[in-house]
């Protein structure tokens, strides 16, 4: 489904991914694991057409993406969750939601928020409440939401449990295999290791804008070399 390639990205001259290869494979959960600051948001950016790639080349369903543009890249179902929620504060919860399908799956804007409704119930109790006096965890499960509305094809949920509690990030990623289990590929990026790879079929660790370890999920979480080396644990 997505396949990406010696990908170089980042901001003016200076790289900060330096030859990335992933791919995330139809109805597949991926995750992409790393500290701050190591490309893993420039990646996602790549990915969605929000940074320009200097080199390499991003293939969605067959089709290079990385000449793109941000709108067509999500017409095309990839969408992306990103980091930090990014919700509209002084919208409601249904008008939020509603945006999700501006620019894809308009025609069944109504069915889809249904489904929404159905995975979020606290999303339904709150639809005509404003966004910005929602918890941290229910903002995230609006933007998770609103990604949904658009019909992906793939998903890329960007740092989904940051600033959540403990027992917010276990309902959370509880969600996201409900979300997965129904078929639709993830991409899940997170700081978030153990619970990432009990979710995920395979992962990918980014060092330095490079991959560093890659392979099964169950392979990697039994690797002492992931803890030492590359996550700090």
């Amino acid at each position: 489904m997505l396949e990406v390639r010696d990908l170089v990205a980042g901001y003016g001259a200076v790289p900060v991914l330096r030859g990335v290869s992933i791919e995330v494979r139809s109805r597949e959960v991926v995750a992409v694991l790393g500290a701050n600051g190591v490309g893993k948001t420039t990646l996602n950016k790549a990915l969605s057409g929000l940074v320009r790639p200097m080199a390499g080349e991003i293939r969605f369903e067959g089709e290079r993406i990385d000449a793109r543009s941000a709108p067509d890249i999500m017409g095309r179902g990839l969408i992306h969750v990103p980091e930090g929620r990014k919700i509209f504060p002084n919208m409601s919860v249904r008008e939020n939601l509603e945006l999700g399908s501006y620019r894809r799956a308009r025609a069944n804007r109504a069915a889809n928020l249904e489904r929404v409704f159905a995975t979020f119930p606290r999303l339904k109790e709150r639809e005509r409440q404003s966004a910005g006096t929602l918890s941290g965890g229910e903002q995230q499960m609006l933007a998770i939401g609103r990604g949904l509305m658009g019909e992906p094809r793939l998903l890329i949920l960007d740092e989904p449990s940051l600033g959540l509690s403990p027992l917010l990030v276990e309902e959370l990623f509880a969600l996201i295999a409900r979300i997965a289990a129904d078929g639709l590929a993830v991409m899940l990026v997170e700081q978030n290791v153990m619970q990432s790879l009990d979710l995920a079929a395979r992962a990918y660790v980014i060092e330095n804008g490079h991959v560093v370890m890659e392979g099964p999920a169950e392979r990697l979480k039994a690797d002492p070399a992931l803890e030492k080396a590359y996550l700090g644990l």
